[in-house]
């Protein structure tokens, strides 16, 4: 197995993508989420990719256009099909043996696979999708979505959990005012069905490939696209503890084992 950096033509531009060659007949293309490099948040793409490879199935990660190592004008996630689509076509040419590509996306990354029907793959693995109508920042486990209650009483139900948030609270040391304003965020009513929510659903209802959709249980952006999709959806899969970059061991290698079964399927 070897790590392969190069660049792939997207139009008139470059792109920079990386390649962790392994034999297998299926392969994972990562799409990278909010304005990420292919590295990922901690690195932990580029350590994806590595186990993703070392279990014989190649992997690609990319950045998209205008943003890391790639040319052009950043212009968002929902402009990123075409890019998606020239990574994918230049995975097959680098790695002709396989027959499946299974595409993988944190954040607004597999929002951007649901709005593109599946942009091409045999197989999807959508992670904690974006469902908010403004651009993620690529850094979705900071700040506190203000139009998602649900995802609010979740994080203090959370909390009431913990004996040492309990003894935090009871030792004065949590910001009253601060807590004051979660209380009432918390027991507003949910939000309406967001324009990009339905886009997704719109988009992943035309793939009609094989499909994985996993949240994060301690993530707010996991918590909020709950809200906004069907909870009997039998491709969701829930991690309980885990936060929105499954940087814990233990989350990353529920992660691992999600993907691996689709590639395996």
């Amino acid at each position: 197995m070897k790590r392969l950096h190069f660049a792939f033509g997207c139009g008139s531009l470059k792109l920079a993508g990386t390649l962790d060659t392994a034999p297998g007949t299926t392969g994972l293309l990562i799409v990278s989420g909010g304005n990420e490099v292919r590295a990922g948040a901690f690195s932990t793409q580029s350590h994806l990719a590595a186990a993703i490879a070392q279990r014989g199935f190649p992997a690609l990660r990319f950045d998209r256009r205008g943003i890391g190592d790639s040319e052009g004008e950043n212009r968002g996630f929902r402009s990123s099909k075409g890019d998606i689509s020239c990574a994918l076509e230049a995975f097959r040419a680098m790695a002709p043996q396989m027959e499946r590509v299974v595409g993988f996306g944190n954040c607004d990354a597999a929002s951007a696979l649901m709005l593109a029907g599946g942009a091409g793959f045999d197989g999807l693995v959508l992670s904690n999708p974006w469902t908010f109508d403004e651009e993620a920042d690529g850094d979705a486990d900071q700040g506190e979505p203000q139009h998602a209650p649900g995802a609010i009483r979740a994080r203090y139900a959370n909390k009431l959990k913990d004996p040492r948030e309990i003894a935090r609270l009871l030792r004065g040391g949590v910001d009253v005012g601060k807590l004051a304003r979660g209380v009432l965020r918390a027991v507003r009513p949910a939000a309406p069905a967001s324009t990009l929510a339905a886009e997704m659903r719109d988009g992943l209802a035309d793939f009609d490939g094989p499909a994985r959709i996993l949240l994060a249980g301690a993530d707010r952006t996991a918590q909020a696209f709950a809200e906004q999709w069907d909870g009997d959806d039998t491709r969701l899969q829930i991690c309980p503890d885990a936060g929105h970059s499954y940087v814990e061991s233990a989350h990353r290698q529920w992660l691992e084992e999600q993907i691996l079964a689709a590639l395996r399927a």
